[in-house]
């Protein structure tokens, strides 16, 4: 065991221009625990919540800024004799107090959990065939098909996340592209290295958190969407898919980002004023006489009404709980069924269909007290769902 003299010389030591051989660059990568390793947390600095120039101990697993003399790295690896420290962001791993940088191949790992590449090859074998990987505990797991973390509340988010990185068009692109070079927006950054980690082939883990993303979207929303408080799903899946489609560089016009590209549709909406209804005729209609205004308006996903829940229970004295067909709530935009919608009626029809088209059931309605769920099922095919009826 080194003595505590021959210890405090060799950390006072000049260590500047100092050509160190393997077997010294060596001494400390066997301290290096990989469990304890966790880089999908806000990179911040433990102690000074700092962003800039953020390292994480490869002992311990926690963030320190700098690496200078007067840094809280360079404290940490003397207090708690931690020595190799990798930066976050140019992933260069060093060891501290010394001050020296370590290239070893078998670092090359911790490198590639912190920023996994894959390659253009490597994506498009991802819906070919469904390859098995191994964590650190030698666990299972299916690159794409892990979990996110439920930190607190943030499930809401957590949902729409797996959704949008199943997509394969939209998974290539956040995965391929460089986005840090192109001076994105932390948004887009931030959920291209989720996506980059969902589908990571050599993770430490078989889960993923989404800390640094969430933290972003309360960032960017000014608060409104929070991983301590629950919101309502598809508030926040219009609200960031309308954020991304900005941060892209997307416009007004069809096709100005890969947003609008695979998600936005259009909607031929037909009005008129409502007349006196009579006996014969108490089904809202269009007047034929009368003037139609007719406007068309982009979507990036269809809000469907379900049917009221029945009042009152079977004979049984069981409630009822209904079933509908998708078939039939699409028929909303059929361009036949008229509707009464704030004192006018309507009619709607598709006019363009995306290339991947979502569906809104809308089940909660807000009442003087509370918001009451319709519990409703819709049975809907898994495939082959034909909307020719809806154009």
């Amino acid at each position: 065991m080194e003595e505590p003299q021959a210890k405090r010389a060799r950390l006072n030591s000049p260590t500047k221009n100092v050509k160190k051989d393997k077997e010294t660059t060596d001494l400390y990568l066997d301290t290096i625990d990989r469990h304890m390793l966790d880089f999908d947390f806000e990179k911040v600095c433990s102690v000074s919540l700092s962003h800039l120039n953020v390292y994480a101990c490869l002992t311990c697993g926690k963030y320190y800024q700098g690496r200078g003399k007067s840094s809280h790295a360079y404290f940490h690896s003397i207090d708690k004799d931690h020595h190799v420290f990798i930066n976050l962001s140019t992933l260069k791993v060093y060891v501290l107090p010394d001050g020296y940088e370590v290239d070893d191949p078998s670092l090359n790992d911790i490198k590639y959990v912190l920023n996994p590449i894959l390659t253009k090859k490597q994506v498009e074998e991802l819906d070919k065939t469904l390859k098995t990987s191994y964590d650190l505990n030698n666990k299972k797991y299916f690159p794409g098909f892990v979990g996110l973390n439920n930190i607190k509340a943030n499930d809401y988010v957590n949902v729409i996340i797996q959704a949008l990185a199943h997509i394969p068009p939209i998974r290539d692109y956040f995965i391929l592209q460089d986005f840090e070079a192109k001076g994105s927006s932390q948004l887009v950054c931030r959920f291209s290295a989720l996506v980059r980690k969902i589908w990571n082939p050599r993770a430490f883990k078989g889960q993923v958190s989404p800390h640094e993303l969430v933290q972003e979207i309360s960032n960017a929303s000014r608060k409104r969407f929070k991983l301590t408080e629950q919101s309502n799903a598809i508030d926040f899946l219009s609200w960031f898919l309308n954020t991304l489609h900005k941060d892209l560089g997307g416009t007004k016009k069809k096709n100005s980002s890969i947003i609008y590209q695979y998600f936005q549709g259009e909607v031929k909406v037909e009005s008129q004023e409502p007349g006196l209804p009579t006996e014969k005729d108490a089904l809202a209609k269009f007047n034929p006489n009368r003037a139609i205004t007719t406007t068309t308006s982009p979507f990036l996903f269809l809000a469907l009404d379900l049917p009221p829940v029945p009042l009152y229970q079977d004979e049984r004295e069981r409630d009822i709980v209904p079933q509908v067909p998708l078939t039939t709530i699409l028929s909303k935009f059929d361009g036949k069924r008229v509707q009464e919608v704030s004192n006018q009626l309507k009619r709607y029809s598709i006019t363009r269909l995306p290339q991947f088209l979502i569906l809104h059931i809308k089940r909660f309605t807000k009442n003087s007290w509370t918001n009451e769920k319709n519990p409703t099922i819709v049975n809907f095919p898994i495939k082959n769902i034909d909307m020719s009826n809806c154009k």
